[in-house]
């Protein structure tokens, strides 16, 4: 399939424009993980609108640089072995500051101003807890399959299920019947 519906202009509040702002603004993850290959520019960290995380980066490289070449190499060396420990663990927590910000991106998006529900809508029924009220008596009476006590019956259904060997005779019967009107004896 195209990405040529992507280009669509459907300028209203529905669902589909929706759809069409969060494809652009989500991040995605292969760029992300990407930008972590430059953390010393901070790129991964303004690419997830984190300005003081990036600004940090930015400092902590300048420092680096002054360090290696104003002090000995020793110093430059801890220095760096840190700041490396820092980017391995902000690497471990991209995943985690990604889905954050594209959870907090559809939020934003889903409740911003102008966003009504649809003509008609009611809400959520209440009639449809006492169904699942009720399902979940029925399940919690059950052990392992097997009712522990008789439950209420069902609307318009007897008060309990034929057996196996009910259900099988009324089968039989019913073949029989279905066979002796297909062969009437003359």
């Amino acid at each position: 399939m195209t990405n040529a519906w992507k280009q669509w202009d459907f300028s209203g509040a529905g669902l589909q424009s929706l759809n069409l702002e969060l494809t652009r603004r989500l991040r995605k993850p292969a760029v992300a993980f990407g930008l972590w290959a430059g953390f010393a520019l901070g790129l991964h960290a303004f690419y997830l609108h984190e300005r003081p995380r990036g600004l940090a980066y930015l400092a902590a490289s300048l420092a680096f640089g002054v360090l290696a070449l104003l002090a000995p190499w020793q110093a430059s060396a801890g220095f760096g072995a840190l700041y490396l420990a820092v980017a391995v663990a902000d690497l471990a927590t991209l995943e985690r500051r990604l889905t954050a910000y594209n959870k907090a991106m559809r939020l934003d998006l889903s409740l911003r101003k102008g966003t009504t529900p649809p003509p008609g809508f009611r809400g959520r029924y209440t009639d449809q807890d006492v169904d699942i009220r009720d399902y979940v008596a029925v399940k919690e009476r059950e052990r392992a399959g097997h009712m522990t006590e008789p439950g209420p019956a069902a609307p318009g259904h007897g008060t309990q299920s034929k057996s196996f060997q009910e259900q099988e005779a009324a089968l039989q019967a019913y073949a029989k019947r279905r066979k002796s009107l297909k062969n009437p004896r003359s």
